[in-house]
């Protein structure tokens, strides 16, 4: 197979060896870094967008910035080409409509970066509650709080995409907390949020968001996001009526504190984890979805959903009121 990878940012060149040294797939690349000896050596590199579908790729990857996620995307499925394409779907939702119309048209396979969908305690976690194992829920605590200096320290992280305006600021570049809670919990209903700039970092764009969803369910939970701690921490606690569920994404520890034995167990523990593995297994089944027409996890259509919310986050805070979901 041959996949068409648009972008070679940290995430596109994750993907390309990925695609190269587990599934043993050619990729045509489009970046302007040609003296990269990593790209000479395993990819065909190509200039512009016509050049790489003129090679007929099987598939594309869209890793470039994500003010232009939408529009190579249209391009691509104008093609009739499946693609995978990064979170956050865009930055805004002016025309996710048309290109989810052109998906359609076309009959396409898609699916938007959901990582954490395929990371074992996230995949234990949904069984979990699926089964009602801790009760009715009553509240979850979700945070993600990272330094963005530390991102890629071998870079100049004022300049970096997640620094600027355009990136979609603090909710967009961390979306992934929004996906998982709507993937285990289901349709946001309202939204209260308040965003900013607090810290002292040099960048153009929000770092703090603390957020409160309620779901259709009743069920509301608090998420807080910011790029300023430099202790990183990445969790999610859900509070039910039997017990309590823990997700620590930095450890790669599922636990259970079970009201009845008044203790708490430890239900995974993955102390050699390599986080790379969820990227691959993330790959293989969107290669699976094309190659047996399904459908995917996490569809361009179904997204949409995500980044609704994401753009009600943004309203609710400039607008200094509760937003409700249609």
């Amino acid at each position: 197979m041959k996949a068409f990878v648009i972008g070679y940012g940290s995430i596109g060149k994750r993907h390309i060896k990925n695609l190269t040294k587990h599934m043993n797939v050619q990729c045509i690349v489009l970046s302007q870094r040609t003296n990269d000896s990593f790209l000479k050596k395993n990819c065909i590199l190509v200039n512009n967008l016509k050049d790489g579908l003129s090679l007929k790729p099987d598939f594309a990857i869209i890793t470039n910035q994500t003010n232009l996620h939408l529009k190579t995307a249209m391009k691509i499925a104008e093609f009739n080409i499946p693609f995978f394409i990064e979170k956050p779907l865009s930055n805004n939702l002016k025309n996710v409509e048309k290109l989810i119309h052109i998906i359609k048209k076309n009959k396409i396979s898609t699916l938007v970066g959901c990582n954490l969908r395929f990371h074992p305690c996230f995949i234990e976690a949904k069984k979990i509650l699926l089964k009602n194992k801790i009760g009715r829920i009553i509240s979850i605590q979700s945070q993600n709080s990272s330094y963005l200096p530390d991102w890629h320290p071998d870079e100049d992280y004022s300049k970096s995409y997640s620094a600027q305006k355009n990136s979609g600021g603090i909710v967009y570049t961390c979306i992934h907390e929004i996906d998982y809670l709507c993937w285990f919990f289901g349709k946001v209903s309202s939204i209260s949020s308040s965003i900013g700039k607090y810290s002292d970092l040099k960048i153009k764009t929000d770092d703090l968001a603390d957020i409160i969803l309620k779901f259709k369910n009743q069920i509301i939970c608090n998420l807080h996001l910011d790029f300023n701690q430099k202790s990183p921490v990445r969790y999610c606690r859900i509070v039910g009526t039997k017990g309590i569920l823990y997700l620590n994404f930095l450890n790669s520890e599922l636990s259970f504190f079970d009201y009845k034995i008044n203790k708490w167990k430890i239900i995974i523990c993955l102390k050699k984890y390599d986080s790379n593995s969820m990227y691959v297994d993330e790959l293989n089944h969107f290669i699976d979805c094309i190659i047996k027409n399904k459908k995917s996890v996490n569809s361009v259509a179904e997204n949409y959903e995500i980044l609704k919310v994401a753009d009600a986050i943004q309203k609710s805070s400039k607008n200094k009121k509760m937003v409700l979901m249609k």
